[in-house]
Order: C-alpha cells, then sequence, then structure tokens
C-alpha cells in the first residue's frame, strides 16, 4: 500500500498534459491540498457546521446534488464541501453549489489529514458505495461521523470477494450513519460489516433528480421546439457501438415498413460524441437511405430538424431531449461498461428499451417488472419492439405511463437522506 501511495504520488507530480482521463486525473492533483487549505482559510467559517459530499463521478454525483441542494434550502447557514475523484465530473461539480470544490486526494494518512485540518467538517458523506478506509479511519479519529448515502451493493460486486472485505470491512463498520437505496441492498451492505444498528432504507435520490429535471424541463426552450414534430419519435441515450450494431438496422428496418403511417425518426446521443463516432452514424444513414443531421444543424435549420436521424453532438443535453421521445432505447446493455440511466427517459413517460446486460441495474429490473421495459436480444427483437411502440399508440401509453409510475413511486429519497444528515450534525453542534 505504501509503495503505490508513493507511486502515485510521483506519477502526480510528473503528469504531462493529455486528453486520457488518467493522466488529467493526476495532473489535477498537482498543488490539490494547497489549493483545498487557502480556499478552507478564504471561505470555511468554523463556527458554522460543514457537510463534506464526496462523490467519484458525475453519476454518484447526480445522487449528491439533490441532497445538496435541499441542505441549502433548509439549513443557509451550514456551509458545504464537494469532492469527486474522476475528471469528469469536473463540470459537473460546479452544479452542486458548494463553498469549496476540488478533487479528492489519494487515500493517505497525509492527505487525509490535510483535507480534514482545512474543511473542519462536521459530517463527511460518501454517496452510493465508494468509502476511502484512511480518510474513515482519520475522520472517525476526530469524532467525525461519516455516513454513506443512496448506498447500493450489487450482488456480483467485487466489493464481496475475500480481499475486499478484508481491506474494507473497517472502513464500513466504522459508519455512523447509512441510508441504502432498499432493503436488498440494505442485506448486502451487513455483509461488508455495516452495523445494524446505523442502517435504514432512504432510497435513492436519483429518482428525485430526474423527477425534478422532468417536471421542470422548458418544452419552448428553443432547443426542443425546433426539434418539435409530430412524427413518433425514438430517443437513444448513452449509445455505444455495440448497442447502435443492434438498434440502428432495428430503426431503419421499421422505417422501411412504416408505409402509409408516419415515418418515426431518431434522435440518438452516443455516449462519447467524438467526430468520429459520429461519422460512423451518418455513413450509416447515408448508406441505408436516411436523411441525417447534427444536432447543431437541426436547431437552427428547419430543414434540418426533419431529418430522419438527429445525432446528437455535445453532452449536457440528453435529460432535456428525452422530452421529445415516445419511446427511448437506452445504450450499454450490449457493453461491458453496463446499462445507463433508464430512469431519466421513464420520468418523461418513455417506456425504455435495452439490452440483455442490464443485471445490474436496479431500476432496469424495477421497469421490466411493471412492464415499462423491454429487454431485446438482437436486431430482430429490437425491431418488433421498436414497431410495437411506435405504430400503436394505446400499447406505447400504458408502458410509458407504468414507467413514469415507477419513478413516482420512489420519490422522496432526498427527504430522507437530509434528515439523516441534519440528525448527525445536530449531535456534533
Amino acid at each position: 500500500m505504501l509503495a503505490a501511495r508513493v507511486a502515485t504520488q510521483f506519477a502526480t507530480r510528473l503528469a504531462p498534459s493529455s486528453e486520457s482521463k488518467l493522466w488529467r486525473s493526476l495532473a489535477a492533483r498537482r498543488g490539490l491540498l494547497e489549493r483545498v487549505a487557502d480556499a478552507g482559510r478564504a471561505v470555511r467559517a468554523p463556527a458554522r457546521p460543514l457537510v463534506w459530499l464526496h462523490a467519484p463521478s458525475v453519476g454518484e454525483g447526480l445522487q449528491a446534488r439533490p441532497v445538496a441542494h435541499r441542505l441549502r434550502a433548509v439549513h443557509p447557514e451550514w456551509q458545504l464541501a464537494y469532492t469527486y475523484f474522476s475528471p469528469s465530473a469536473e463540470q459537473f461539480a460546479a452544479s452542486i453549489g458548494a463553498d469549496i470544490t476540488d478533487y479528492l486526494p489519494f487515500d493517505g494518512r497525509r492527505e487525509a489529514d490535510a483535507m480534514l485540518d482545512a474543511l473542519q467538517p462536521s459530517l463527511l458523506v460518501f454517496v452510493k458505495l465508494d468509502v476511502w478506509p484512511t480518510l474513515v479511519e482519520r475522520a472517525t479519529a476526530r469524532n467525525i461521523p461519516v455516513v454513506l448515502l443512496s448506498a447500493t451493493l450489487a450482488p456480483r460486486s467485487g466489493r464481496m470477494g475475500r480481499l475486499a472485505q478484508l481491506l474494507l470491512r473497517d472502513a464500513y463498520s466504522a459508519l455512523q450513519g447509512v441510508g441504502a437505496i432498499d432493503q436488498a441492498n440494505a442485506d448486502r451492505l451487513l455483509a461488508l460489516g455495516v452495523r445494524p444498528d446505523v442502517l435504514e432504507v432512504t432510497g435513492d435520490t436519483r429518482f428525485d433528480q430526474v423527477w425534478a429535471r422532468a417536471r421542470g424541463v422548458d418544452r419552448q426552450h428553443p432547443l426542443l421546439r425546433a426539434l418539435a414534430s409530430s412524427r413518433p419519435t425514438l430517443v437513444a441515450g448513452s449509445t455505444w457501438p455495440a448497442d447502435e450494431a443492434v438498434l440502428l438496422p432495428a430503426y431503419a428496418r421499421v422505417v422501411q415498413a412504416s408505409g402509409n403511417r408516419a415515418r418515426p425518426r431518431l434522435i440518438i446521443a452516443p455516449h462519447e460524441p467524438t467526430a468520429a463516432h459520429r461519422a460512423l452514424i451518418g455513413d450509416w444513414a447515408r448508406s441505408s437511405g436516411l436523411s441525417f443531421a447534427p444536432l447543431g444543424e437541426a436547431e437552427s435549420d428547419p430543414a434540418a430538424a426533419q431529418s430522419d436521424v438527429i445525432i446528437v453532438d455535445r453532452v449536457g443535453v440528453l435529460g432535456d431531449l428525452y422530452a421529445l421521445a415516445d419511446m427511448a432505447f437506452v445504450g450499454g446493455g450490449f457493453h461491458d461498461a453496463g446499462l445507463h440511466s433508464v430512469i431519466e427517459p421513464a420520468a418523461f413517460g418513455a417506456p425504455v428499451q435495452f439490452g440483455p446486460g442490464h443485471d445490474m441495474s436496479r431500476e432496469a429490473g424495477l421497469l421490466l417488472a411493471a412492464g415499462g421495459a423491454r429487454v431485446v436480444r438482437d436486431a430482430g427483437e429490437c425491431s418488433v419492439a421498436l414497431s410495437e411502440w411506435l405504430f400503436a399508440s394505446a400499447a406505447r401509453e400504458v408502458a410509458g405511463a407504468a414507467a413514469r409510475a415507477v419513478v413516482e413511486s420512489e420519490l422522496g429519497a432526498t427527504e430522507r437522506s437530509v434528515r439523516l444528515v441534519q440528525r448527525l450534525v445536530r449531535e456534533q453542534i
């Protein structure tokens, strides 16, 4: 462990400028402890409670954000710090609205103590699953409670292995509060060492987050107005090439079979909308006899907006584009990365389709059980399912209502999580 920390510190000092996530992560940590110390001296008011939220990446950040915003609303006198691990969360972190925001250093004793000295937190909150053993140990030594919110442990998680449990058990047993997303996850967390007396079911705050976004979407926004259409619309989100190998030929078959019915259209947002990836989708559309346009062109050109295929050319807009969906296809089910968020389209009442790799997604299971989603295993199954929902409005509306009802049934996790935070902070005051 010591050798690994020394190697990491050395790499951090020498990391070159690069687009690689690894090198960006290392380079961003140069001078990190000094930055946080300066920020603490500038804005930290020791008389005010501070809640330190840590979410490794954007996915966990989406679970942390509703808690942060609610804490701001009910306790404007409190301060917030927010840290993250992945460079992918760097821009997202600004949306938290914390007093102090930066990367989390690697898990060494010196680094943990420096962060705790600078932030002087009343409470340390981890989101979803990741806990940092040394940081937990150093916080606990200072009588700073540590909490895990929207806590999740998949049945086949690597943390259930013997080595992982050996390394992490003390950290999980030191937690002073754990809010699990449901009882099944709570039961599995006990096996990691979480104590029964600190464990409760609070729910998954992502449902609150996507519901609020869906309810607050501005359908008169220029982007949505430009893309509005009476044609049946399939929005495919966070797709990988493996997903597209199934989806795209299935969609082309459905278009060819539409006959006198309204010709369906596809809005597709690749998970990584690089120029090369977008070009491949454009080449496929051209070879299939389908009109296509990049999103940027469709925004400003009414003719381009009526193309069969709109290729999303930037990140950050997919959550709003689902407002246009009669149905959705969510990527990752044919990719090792795993299924992406299926509850974003569900919150808009769009039934969802995805590939077979969904067993690690609790929300996918909820949608399937309710009839708000379908699994497809190849292009043939995909084209049949597309046809049934795109051309049969009654069946689509029933499935969409079921999908929306799943999201509604899971609301309230933010309030329950905030109550847990409030109780532990008040015990410290």
